[in-house]
């Protein structure tokens, strides 16, 4: 096929202009202005769209094996296409947890059954997600596993951690942490701050989060070992990570889009679909956030796809599970809150949705523009007005806390190895 007339955006060599791309094969074979059709080639017009690198999501979940009523490997591919997602990294905590070769195996056929996605499974740290005992890293990488984590779960013994981010940096892989000290967040549902105050509901202070990025940071620094923080929400964390960087500490962060969308103000009627661990927080962090993705402290935006049957995100806020469906309102919630606000250019988001988890991850084909490369690309109309419905999500979790909220930006086409997926 031939893909004509869009604004290529390639955060890898910050380019940004109208061209051509062609593919055969699966693969990008030329990228040039005014290329001619061949013999056979579909010409698609993509005038006043955007080709971006496919985005990739590198935290979510799928809760297949263990919780298929939740959400299969099926169903969130599905809904990860549907946000225009070309690559995905689900997290081990199903049941059983990805922490063998069988669970991490099965997944991966489970995937390849129903798409060409580029799937990238981050297995557990300990077995069990237990924090008692290491993983089998080297027997997991070889079946396919990209990164290694507890997530749901923090790694509270240092000693153990110290010693899993040696062997896991050893084998050219990295930790995704969970940084969560789960004493201080015990029984906490909301943020801990005037919503909980005013509600009698237990809060979960923020420094539940910032003293366990603080004690881990330690640890990084005393092995010089690679690291990367997950769901990042307070301003604290924030200036952590920031400092650490200037000191020349080997980590990345990500945080996720309800992190600088939504705060704890939002909690209407206490409804349990905004219930996510961490918690909304206040506004002050929101601004936090937002500045340190613009600085670049925070490295990527990520799903953190994380859903549950309506059932239970229906129950009392106290009851209720936490996590969201994120893979179909990301891109919609960064360009409406990022793009469109001026504060971010198009390539500084894309890079965070693309480019620099797939470079952290050191994922082939994936984040990139390129002759001779997979044809993983996303094609993004700006300027398109939408409304969240949450009733046509793919993924079977069907509520979330955009649902009814107009968004400016959409994806249109998912293309994975060059087949596509429009996107209504």
């Amino acid at each position: 096929m031939l893909l004509k007339n869009g604004k290529i955006i390639n955060p890898q060599t910050d380019f940004e202009g109208i061209s051509d791309i062609r593919i055969e094969n699966g693969l990008i074979s030329e990228i040039s202005q005014n290329l001619q059709q061949k013999d056979n080639e579909k010409v698609i017009d993509l005038t006043g769209k955007i080709i971006t690198p496919g985005l990739v999501d590198m935290h979510c979940h799928l809760r297949e094996p263990g919780y298929n009523a939740k959400e299969t490997v099926k169903t969130g591919i599905l809904a990860a296409i549907n946000g225009g997602y070309t690559a995905i990294c689900p997290m081990a905590n199903t049941n059983p947890p990805v922490d063998s070769a069988s669970t991490l195996t099965y997944t991966i056929s489970k995937a390849k059954e129903n798409s060409d996605i580029g799937f990238y499974p981050i297995c557990a740290v300990t077995k069990g997600l237990n924090g008692e005992k290491i993983v089998n890293v080297s027997e997991l990488i070889n079946y396919g596993a990209i990164a290694f984590s507890d997530d749901g779960k923090p790694v509270e013994n240092m000693r153990l951690l110290r010693e899993a981010l040696k062997y896991i940096n050893s084998h050219n892989s990295i930790i995704i942490s969970h940084s969560e000290d789960k004493f201080l967040a015990s029984g906490g549902v909301i943020n801990e701050g005037k919503v909980s105050t005013r509600t009698g509901l237990k809060g979960i202070p923020n420094i539940a989060e910032s003293v366990a990025i603080a004690r881990e940071l330690e640890i990084v620094r005393s092995v010089n070992g690679r690291y990367h923080f997950a769901h990042v929400s307070t301003k604290r964390s924030v200036e952590l990570i920031r400092q650490a960087k200037k000191e020349g500490l080997r980590v990345t962060a990500e945080t996720a889009p309800h992190y600088f969308s939504l705060c704890e103000d939002d909690m209407v009627d206490y409804d349990a679909k905004y219930k996510v661990n961490p918690p909304l927080r206040t506004k002050e962090d929101v601004e936090a956030i937002i500045m340190g993705l613009k600085d670049g402290t925070i490295d990527v935006i990520a799903t953190d796809h994380a859903p549950h049957t309506v059932h239970e995100k229906q129950l009392p806020i106290q009851d209720a599970p936490m996590g969201i469906s994120g893979f179909e309102t990301s891109l919609g919630v960064c360009l409406t809150y990022l793009y469109h606000t001026g504060k971010f250019s198009i390539n500084e988001i894309i890079k965070k949705l693309s480019y620099n988890p797939a470079h952290i991850l050191n994922i082939p084909n994936q984040g990139i523009i390129k002759t001779g490369c997979e044809a993983n690309l996303t094609v993004i109309d700006l300027n398109e007005i939408w409304t969240a419905d949450a009733s046509k999500f793919k993924s079977k979790c069907r509520i979330s806390p955009f649902n009814g909220m107009e968004f400016k930006g959409k994806a249109k086409m998912t293309i994975i190895k060059g087949n596509i997926t429009e996107i209504g």
